[in-house]
């Protein structure tokens, strides 16, 4: 997978692990962010939508995008970057 977000332009990759009840206030990123579930669960919610991510689901943030992020469970994920 780390290969595969390499080849679509993703920077700045590594495998992050929260526990539960981890909280992310709202923030924006100057970069398109990537986040690649590999186990757990976790909210994230924008203005406009909520996205419940488990062990397989994507989701790209795009650049300056307000966002917040609740863990529900002990989670492990990739992250990534686009510049």
């Amino acid at each position: 997978m780390i290969e595969e977000l390499k080849a679509k332009g993703f920077k700045d990759i590594f495998i992050w692990s929260d526990s539960k009840g981890t909280y992310y206030d709202w923030h924006k990123h100057p970069y398109d962010e990537i986040r690649v579930m590999l186990k757990g669960e976790m909210i994230i919610n924008t203005k406009e939508n909520q996205y419940h991510l488990k062990a397989g689901d994507v989701l790209n943030v795009p650049a300056g995008e307000v966002h917040e992020a609740y863990v529900l469970e002990d989670c492990e994920y990739i992250c990534g970057s686009k510049y």
